[in-house]
């Protein structure tokens, strides 16, 4: 009887990163539970990819989309060896100007869901000893981000929460990895509005299956955190050590138009 294949859970699979993630699992052995709210988009990957591809319509900024994702491996008679936390959106904008259940959305999905999913499966992976997270955060967890304060605050607790999981974990056979790229060529920079920003219209931004197959290859040899890109690395590293007084106007200035 052959061997069953691992399985990766990947959320915001419809597209950019999170496909990419997806295809580079697959190509490596793993069955996969592709998860978006676009059913489509899944449908059209799982087609694509090698070996079993399961597809679930959820929206993470539910409440407890953990659950729901338990519920759904137990229909499959399925455990979780990886889970790739991928889903998540930004939105340029001045605080007091940005509608209020679009910001409190980013923290749903970009902090919450990451921290209920984490939580349900953290443990059978514990239990099994072996398996592991990979969390899509951003270069923007290094800095507070004017005009994209939300954003960026919930990269900064993702990047926060992965180290920390990460040391709970350590030699429990579980990984846990950050992926904190810098600007990417998706769907990102159009849904936050960033298309004309200075950052992505003068730095250059990595492609997305680049990313994707660093920040796998990072995982796999158990990295804690994933820098993609010499230039990413250098920004992140410079911000740690620039003062917040010259810090925080070079990002509102990056992050805006030219007029």
């Amino acid at each position: 009887m052959a061997k069953e294949r691992p399985l990766a859970v990947i959320t915001g699979a419809s597209s950019g990163i999170g496909a990419d993630l997806a295809r580079c699992a697959a190509a490596d052995g793993y069955d996969t539970l592709l998860i978006a709210r676009r059913t489509d988009r899944l449908a059209a990957l799982a087609e694509e990819l090698p070996g079993t591809a399961h597809i679930m319509a959820l929206d993470v900024a539910q409440p407890r989309p953990g659950e729901a994702v338990l519920t759904k491996l137990a229909e499959l008679g399925r455990e979780a060896d990886v889970l790739i936390n991928n889903a998540g959106f930004g939105q340029t904008g001045l605080i007091a100007e940005i509608d209020r259940d679009i910001q409190t959305g980013m923290v749903d999905v970009n902090v919450r869901a990451v921290v209920d999913l984490a939580a349900a499966l953290v443990p059978p992976m514990l239990r099994a000893g072996r398996g592991g997270i990979i969390n899509v955060g951003s270069t923007a967890a290094f800095q507070p981000g004017p005009t994209l304060a939300v954003y960026y605050a919930t990269k900064a607790f993702v990047l926060s929460f992965s180290e920390a999981l990460s040391e709970e974990c350590r030699g429990t056979g579980v990984t846990i990895t950050a992926l904190c790229p810098g600007p990417v060529e998706t769907e990102f920079k159009t849904l936050a509005d960033m298309e004309k920003s200075r950052l992505f219209r003068y730095a250059k931004p990595m492609e997305s299956p680049d990313v994707a197959r660093i920040g796998w290859t990072g995982f796999k040899r158990g990295k804690r955190v994933v820098i993609p890109g010499l230039g990413p690395r250098i920004g992140a590293i410079g911000a740690r050590f620039t003062p917040h007084a010259l810090l925080l106007p070079a990002v509102k200035f990056l992050q805006s138009a030219p007029k």
